[in-house]
């Protein structure tokens, strides 16, 4: 050791070139058209939010308008094994749909002030870099692709680490086979993917 101090490699992730992921833009669900499969965000103003939903075509009865929304790990076993599973009815003023909006210069940040956020509807969700997020197991992720598209519906299963090669990944599984995890016991398939292409959705 000779007391120099070794430079990070990614700190302030200069070497990225590909640029972060879009950003989750909750939307009215009276504004989207098809529903069926859409993530979903159901809950009051002032009140407070759910996620981790999905929905089906809009339901008409009497006046009314209603979206059957279904937990999403449900909605996947719906769809893999062609069964029938219960959703309720949820009045569609209170369904917004996570739509991507435009790539953004902001990174998240710690000061309170700036992290205050409006009760009147869900919050816009910034994806955070895997190598500054606390945690990853369980989470949703991005993947960025060398063409710059972005690969998501990912989960990861592991943290941080470091490969045979010396490389900082982190492996993921596509959500189905997340979700079939544990309605099965089924180890999913995982992909390795480096620290520098994941974010945290």
């Amino acid at each position: 050791m000779t007391g120099e101090s070794i430079p990070d490699p990614f700190a302030g992730h200069p070497d990225w070139a590909l640029d972060p992921p879009r950003p989750i833009v909750p939307t009215p669900a009276t504004m989207v058209g098809q529903l069926r499969g859409k993530r979903a965000i159901v809950g009051l103003p002032g009140l407070g939010w759910r996620s981790d939903l999905r929905t089906d075509e809009k339901v008409v009865q009497g006046s009314r308008t209603y979206i059957p929304v279904m937990s999403e790990g449900e909605w996947y076993r719906a769809e893999a094994e062609q069964t029938e599973v219960f959703a309720p009815l949820v009045p569609v003023e209170r369904v917004w749909i996570e739509e991507l909006g435009v790539t953004g210069a902001s990174t998240p940040s710690n000061d309170l002030t700036s992290r205050l956020v409006s009760l009147d509807e869900p919050p816009r969700r910034t994806p955070v870099a895997a190598l500054d997020a606390d945690a990853l197991t369980g989470r949703r992720v991005i993947r960025l692709l060398d063409d710059g598209g972005e690969q998501r519906d990912l989960r990861a299963v592991t943290e941080l680490h470091t490969n045979s090669e010396g490389d900082i990944c982190a492996r993921v599984s596509e959500e189905l086979e997340w979700y079939r995890w544990g309605w099965s016991g089924r180890t999913p398939k995982t992909l390795e993917v480096a620290v520098h292409l994941l974010w945290v959705e």
